[in-house]
């Protein structure tokens, strides 16, 4: 239905005196829009003029208005610069008019009304600037620039900000503009001189826009929301701007450019700009802290327009005032701001486009979303028919009740009903909004009760204002909010004295405390799961102070979500590198990722919602998925100097507890890395190498990228003395020395260790080879007493060398998880089973007759307990574990892993369960010799 008929349904209130009849046909388009307007009691006296003057466009128009405004931007894109001011005035009347008309019938969502006044804006933008960047080459004032630079501004940028940039433009709005230049394109001695020029042509671009001529204007044009104002041009370098919001940039600046776009000019720069300042806008960690900033700026502003009263609908401003659209505006930035550095689906312009992935991603409720879009969707139409009347900058409803009845009618209304929903929605979009900016997930802030007070050592207490993490006021501020609630947590433990001690610990180790403190303001249910943690897990607290931003994972959507497998964690992690462009970000990102899901993992543990045998795969499948998607990254950085990999490229290998699919809470990685040169001599780059030295240089490459010390820490430590000739040997062995070494020179103690090797990363058909000589070298074999025999010796050295801390050390000791593993590698070999882990070759053990069914079942017995005490004792200390120290949170989560009742009777129990094991090892690896013998 063209936007001509849709008019003759327009509100009774435009033409009251008109009956449906006469509204049924459209006879004389332009008298019937003019009998309309005069209907309304002048309405509008705006539109009534734009109809004068516009009459022979706007009827044709109105039948296809798509291709109408196609015609008028190609029209425009033809003009000559020197009638190119009053175009585009002429085309801002045209645009005006047929999207208000649009609006009114109702032919035009708001999307499209406001879409095609931005679409114009940015038109009128571009031209404007070629046009001043034009004259500026012709006159030669731009160094080294041709006519065919005005297109793209001669490296100048207007970046499109507020609604402009969200595609958001009322029908009286002005534009915001960021004017940048690309300094790159100059030589550096042209640098002033090209500065100077394309200064003077923004100016002239503004002013084309902005001034008010007898034709009227186009935009009121503002350029004040480029850095400090006050002092920098109008157009400035783009690398001052990059310096200034890296070291000054505020928070109310990082809210502006959530919808900042190139409109005009130079737009690859412009997006490359943008790019360059993702760091600045969308933070690595969950931004609570900005939500006090975001409300301090609405404070402000209310004060400084005097707009803080109750809902009064005389003069009330529909943008700024209570209830109004900068609050949902806010409202909705303000939780991009906090989430989108972690969740890139956030980082959207719109207003509407925002709510609605918000609620998608469950960082706001779906039916708060839908209530605050309804009504900013009814907010903007009342702003529109306000500023239609008379294309005046006006946000405020009338101050009389004839202006009320004019905007009722306005709006096919009745003046009743209009005042009541206003009222109604202002009420709701403040009460949403409101609770927010300025309600606290804390709802005390009184002194603790005396109770509560007294059970804690105030000496601990006194000397929390000390600490690094409350230098700043702000943070005090803060922490003083939540003291209370922190304390009286603290006091609900089985042992408040003991939990306090551990929270000293953590607050001590903290280097900053806004963010955090922020975090547990909004999110109040933190503050238990670290009561928790500091109260049961010192080592996890330890941890958790050097790296608090683990916590934005709990609130980050998933945290208790069934673990997803290691094929879903590389994945994951692959997208999040790949969507970095410098390899040092790539690894730190890595580092960060990794660290939120290994806190995951403790954290399920110590919560007992996974026991030790779900604990030990998930961090091996964490370290796998780390390796996978981290190696092709680390190809990559080394093949752009050296070219690619010669050959057929490299694996890599994991033994001990990472091939066995088993790991603990501090396990580091046993690597070997194993290539194919396939007769590929030398590699193919800018610094060619020779296959070995290549392969040798990537295998340190990789070792760095895991273990180097980074602004986000380590990801792993790495052990590669397991390859073949240990550390005597290269770093990365070709796949022909790996098969000729394990065939023919190998330890039966290296035969052992490849019993639990597993392909971890790299090339697959590499892996796949490498697969298949473990299974020769496996099935291949070794007479049992040779086995039994080396077995026995290593027994020996590993008992002299590595002797028990005590009866709760888990590892090291006769009958203990080590003593326990030999017996069961040497069970694999002897069977040539190519199962990886410690059970399985305890059952291969016994399938080939070697391991009697009591002795299998002392060791199974002795391998589970003690491994879950070792899961257990990583977890909670980074010292050997030492029941008085771990707290009784602790020590309950010690007795629930291991099934005992006190800690005196698992101590018994560990004793005894070892010296059975330590028995049944002894007399299986006598009985072999004796029967050699």
């Amino acid at each position: 239905m063209s936007i001509a008929s849709r008019l003759t349904r327009l509100p009774r209130a435009f033409d009251p005196d008109r009956g449906a009849e006469a509204r049924a046909a459209v006879p004389d388009a332009q008298g019937d829009i003019a009998r309309l307007i005069e209907g309304t009691g002048g309405c509008s006296p705006y539109l009534r003029s734009l109809i004068e003057k516009e009459a022979a466009w706007i009827l044709p128009a109105l039948d296809d208005p798509e291709a109408a405004l196609e015609t008028l931007h190609h029209d425009l894109a033809e003009t000559a610069p020197d009638a190119l001011a009053n175009a585009l005035r002429q085309g801002k009347r045209r645009v005006a008019l047929l999207t208000a008309l649009a609006d009114l019938s109702g032919a035009w969502p708001l999307e499209e009304v406001t879409g095609a006044l931005t679409r114009f804006a940015d038109l009128a933008c571009q031209l404007a600037l070629r046009a001043a960047v034009a004259a500026e080459i012709k006159r030669g004032k731009l160094p080294g620039a041709v006519e065919a630079d005005a297109e793209t501004g001669g490296g100048t940028v207007a970046l499109a900000m507020g609604k402009m940039g969200a595609f958001e433009l009322n029908y009286s709005s002005d534009i915001d503009l960021i004017c940048l230049f690309d300094e790159a394109r100059f030589d550096p001695d042209d640098y002033h001189e090209a500065r100077a020029s394309l200064i003077r042509a923004t100016r002239k671009m503004s002013a084309m826009l902005n001034d008010n001529t007898a034709e009227g204007y186009v935009f009121r044009t503002d350029l004040r929301l480029r850095p400090d104002p006050a002092v920098t041009p109008v157009c400035m370098s783009m690398e001052a701007a990059e310096r200034y919001y890296e070291s000054l940039g505020r928070t109310w600046e990082r809210a502006a450019y959530i919808k900042a776009r190139p409109a005009a000019g130079d737009l690859a720069a412009g997006e490359k700009f943008l790019k360059i300042l993702r760091p600045f806008v969308w933070r690595k960690h969950l931004d609570f802290a900005a939500i006090q900033d975001a409300h301090d700026m609405r404070l402000r502003i209310r004060a400084h327009k005097g707009l803080g009263g109750p809902v009064e609908l005389a003069e009330h401003n529909m943008k700024l005032g209570r209830g109004g659209i900068r609050e949902i505006e806010f409202f909705t930035q303000t939780r991009q701001i906090i989430a989108g550095g972690r969740d890139p689906d956030l980082r959207v312009r719109g207003t509407v486009a925002g709510l609605s992935v918000l609620a998608r991603k469950d960082w706001i409720p779906r039916d708060v979303a839908q209530t605050l879009t309804d009504h900013y969707r009814a907010h903007r139409e009342v702003e529109h028919r306000l500023q239609m009347i008379n294309d005046a900058q006006t946000h405020s409803l009338p101050r009389s009740a004839e202006g009320f009845a004019r905007l009722a009618a306005f709006m096919g209304v009745e003046q009743a009903t209009l005042e009541q929903d206003l009222k109604a929605r202002l009420t709701e979009v403040h009460e949403l909004t409101e609770g927010f900016f300025a309600g606290s997930g804390i709802s005390s802030v009184c002194d603790l009760p005396a109770e509560v007070a007294e059970s804690f050592d105030t000496e601990i207490t006194s000397r929390w204002r000390s600490y690094p993490a409350l230098r700043s006021d702000r943070a005090v501020e803060i922490f003083e909010r939540l003291r209370p609630e922190i304390l009286s947590r603290l006091a609900r433990t089985a042992n408040p004295s003991e939990a306090l001690l551990a929270f000293d610990g953590f607050l001590s180790g903290l280097p900053a405390g806004v963010q955090l403190f922020s975090l547990f303001d909004v999110n109040p249910q933190l503050i238990d799961l670290l009561v928790d943690i500091v109260g049961s897990s010192p080592a996890l607290a330890h941890h958790l102070s050097r790296n608090s931003g683990v916590f934005d994972a709990v609130i980050g959507g998933g945290f208790f979500a069934p673990w997803p497998g290691m094929a879903a964690l590389r994945d994951e992690l692959s997208a999040l590198l790949e969507a970095e462009a410098d390899y040092e970000r790539k690894l730190d990102t890595a580092r960060r990722w990794a660290k939120e899901w290994h806190f995951r993992i403790g954290v399920h543990h110590l919560r007992g919602l996974i026991d030790a045998d779900k604990a030990g795969p998930q961090y091996a499948d964490l370290a796998e998925a780390a390796l996978r998607a981290l190696w092709p990254v680390v190809v990559a950085q080394f093949a752009a100097k050296h070219g690619p990999a010669p050959g057929r490229g490299a694996m890599v290998l994991g033994m001990g507890s990472l091939g066995a699919g088993r790991l603990n809470a501090t396990s580091d990685l046993d690597l070997i890395v194993i290539y194919d040169a396939d007769g590929v001599e030398m590699s193919e780059g800018r610094r060619p190498l020779a296959a070995r030295p290549y392969y040798a240089r990537l295998t340190q490459a990789m070792v760095t990228a895991v273990t180097a010390p980074m602004s986000e820490g380590k990801l792993y430590e790495v052990d590669m003395r397991l390859r073949p000739s240990g550390t005597q040997g290269p770093v990365a062995t070709s796949l022909t020395s790996f098969r000729d070494y394990q065939m023919n020179e190998a330890w039966v103690w290296e035969h052992l260790a490849l019993t639990r090797a597993r392909p971890v990363a790299g090339e697959a058909a590499v892996a796949q080879d490498v697969e298949s000589v473990r299974a020769a070298v496996l099935a291949r074999g070794h007479p049992r007493a040779k086995i039994v025999h080396d077995v026995a010796a290593m027994r020996e050295r590993i008992a002299a060398a590595k002797p028990a801390e005590g009866p709760w050390d888990a590892k090291l000791g006769a009958g203990r998880l080590q003593d326990v593993e030999l017996v069961a590698q040497a069970g694999s070999l002897m069977a040539a089973s190519l199962d990886r882990g410690a059970r399985d070759g305890l059952e291969a053990g016994m399938a080939c007759g070697w391991l009697d069914a009591a002795t299998g079942a002392a060791l199974s017995e002795a391998y589970l307990l003690f491994w879950r005490l070792q899961l257990v004792s990583k977890l909670l200390s980074e010292r050997p574990l030492d029941p008085a120290r771990i707290g009784e949170g602790g020590c309950r989560m010690l007795l629930r892993e291991t099934g005992q009742d006190t800690i005196e009777a698992l101590e018994a129990a560990l004793v005894e369960v070892a010296a059975r094991a330590d028995a049944a090892i002894t007399a299986v690896l006598r009985s072999a010799e004796e029967e050699e013998i």
